[in-house]
Order: structure tokens, then C-alpha cells, then sequence
């Protein structure tokens, strides 16, 4: 079977953070114009509305159908929202504001753990020199409605984290790391212990940056590269590139996967550049690909209690 990429939205200035619902089979997917998005493959209706901050991630809470917890700025929100386009967004409860000791800071990615404890870090302002930006971020951990949990610091640009329970192992996104990190995890306690590299990619010949990113079922990578029009394939147990996926936009930053079997990934870009320039469409549109051979894990709601 060939692969297939399609494009299902229109272009937003960068869409990151999609996020697969299950039970009522739709995407979710945030835009940095301060905009959460939901997309349904049965119907084609694409609906979005626009919160007061900007938003860094959005993952649907647990048990319900309309609230979800959401990184705006420095804080973590869970907020109400009925999925129709242009509807108010109500705020349910904030969980907590981060980085109190340092400026410039901003929520960027957040995901649900197994077990429904949501992992989210900040990143930092972009300098044009890239070894310029600062590493005043931290990446957090909340459990129900306790307050954030840093679990490490001196980090520049938070993004990409997915869990392998096989392995024991949580893989986490500093973009500016320009490689893969990988964590023993402990599912009973959500702690992270013993980190290192499993990919580098200035060493693979990559000038794209890593960005978004989700494992499958065999336990490989699939992670989005900012800059180098790819999605990329990696075994993080040895090391090796298994795989490229060329994509017809230059900026790729996030993917999961999705669809009634979980077999169809799918893909959030930007048509923003870093310099500050605009790309032409269909740079920016959330696309699906088809035909990998490959199937993912259900994305996990946040279990607030």
C-alpha cells in the first residue's frame, strides 16, 4: 500500500499539539493565534474559537465531552467549550501558574501520561542566534488538581514527549537539544530518572529541529522536524533511522496518530518561518497520512479528580 497525505483544514499560523479523541473520534489541535481547533473526519466540519491568551497545548479531561486542560501563557487552565465554531470559553478551574522566578517563558506542549497525569513544559523566547536562548525552562507534571511538580529544569524549548510502557521509558522533546531524550518512567508514580540521548540528529545529517512528536505499537518514534519538510522514523532502542516521510510543506510540528484503527497519522504544520516570513499554502493546514504500516496508542485524556 502506497502512502497518502492529505489536506484536510485550512492553513493556521502554526498549528501544534493534535490530539486524537477516541470516543467521539475528532481532532483536536491548537494554533498559536490563541485558537483551539477540533476537526471531524466524518463530516469534514472544521470549527474553532479563540481564547484570551496564547495556547500551547489542549488535551480533552477525562469523563467528559467539553472540558479540556490547556497551557495558556504560564498557567494551566481547564476550560469548557462546546465545540461549535466562534463558542465562549468558560473557565472550569486553573490548576496552577509556573516559572515564577524567571521572564519570558511560555507553555509549549503537554500530553497525558498512561495514567492520565498530564506532562507539559516552557519554553523560551527565540533569540536569531539559536545558542543564544536561554534554558529558564522546566518541564511539569500534575496529578488530578494538585498544584505543577517540576520534574527538570534548564530546558530552552519544551515540545515532544510520548511513554513506552514495554519499555519503561518516557522520550521527551528540547528542541533545541537537536536529539531525542529518553527517561526511565515508573507508571505507579509518574517519575522520570536517568536521562540520556537515543538520537541525535546533527549526527544523522538533520538541519531540520525536532519538534512534536508520538511513538506506535513496535515502540518506534515518529517525530515532526521543523525547517526539513519531514516526518522521521527512528528505533530509540538502538539509535537508527527506520524511515522518512516527506511532507509537502517546509515546517512540520506535531503528529499523532488517529482514526477508528489508530493506522492513520496525522499532522500539524505552520506556515510561519522563525525568521518571521510567510510561507505560501498549503503551509500551515493539518494533513493526514495514510498507508504507513503502522498503527499508534489511544491518546490518553487528563484525569482531573
Amino acid at each position: 500500500m502506497s502512502i497518502t497525505i492529505e489536506q484536510l483544514t485550512e492553513p493556521v499560523p502554526l498549528g501544534e499539539s493534535p490530539h486524537w479523541d477516541s470516543n467521539l473520534n475528532v481532532l483536536y489541535f491548537i494554533s498559536i493565534d490563541n485558537r483551539i481547533h477540533k476537526y471531524d473526519p466524518a463530516t469534514k466540519l472544521h470549527t474553532k474559537t479563540k481564547l484570551d491568551n496564547q495556547v500551547g497545548f489542549m488535551v480533552p479531561v477525562d469523563g467528559t465531552s467539553d472540558e479540556f486542560v490547556v497551557g495558556t501563557e504560564r498557567k494551566f487552565v481547564v476550560i469548557q467549550w462546546d465545540g461549535t465554531d466562534g463558542a465562549p470559553v468558560r473557565t472550569v478551574k486553573v490548576l496552577g501558574e509556573v516559572d515564577h522566578d524567571v521572564t519570558g517563558t511560555n507553555i509549549n506542549d503537554g500530553k497525558a501520561d498512561p495514567r492520565g497525569r498530564l506532562f507539559a513544559g516552557t519554553r523560551c523566547e527565540l533569540e536569531p542566534d539559536f545558542d543564544l536562548v536561554k534554558n529558564d525552562g522546566s518541564l511539569y507534571r500534575i496529578v488530578g488538581s494538585s498544584t505543577p511538580e517540576k520534574l527538570c529544569d534548564k530546558i530552552r524549548f519544551s515540545n515532544g514527549l510520548t511513554w513506552d510502557l514495554d519499555e519503561k521509558a518516557f522520550y521527551y522533546i528540547d528542541s533545541l537539544d537537536y536529539a531525542i531524550r529518553r527517561y526511565d518512567y515508573d507508571v505507579n508514580t509518574g517519575n522520570i530518572s536517568n536521562m540520556r540521548y537515543v538520537f541525535d540528529l546533527k549526527k544523522n545529517n538533520m538541519k531540520g529541529g525536532p519538534d512534536g512528536m508520538t511513538i506506535d505499537t513496535e515502540g518506534n518514534l515518529w517525530i515532526a522536524l521543523m525547517g526539513e519538510s519531514c516526518v522521521i522514523k527512528i528505533d530509540p532502542r538502538n539509535g537508527k533511522l527506520l524511515q522518512t516521510v516527506t511532507v509537502p510543506v517546509k515546517n512540520v510540528t506535531s503528529v499523532t496518530f488517529g482514526g477508528p484503527n489508530l493506522d492513520v497519522m496525522f499532522l500539524t504544520t505552520a506556515n510561519l518561518e522563525l525568521n518571521g516570513g510567510v510561507l505560501e499554502p498549503p503551509a500551515g493546514a493539518v494533513f493526514k497520512v495514510t498507508g504507513l504500516g503502522a498503527k499508534g496508542h489511544p491518546n490518553v485524556a487528563f484525569k482531573l479528580y
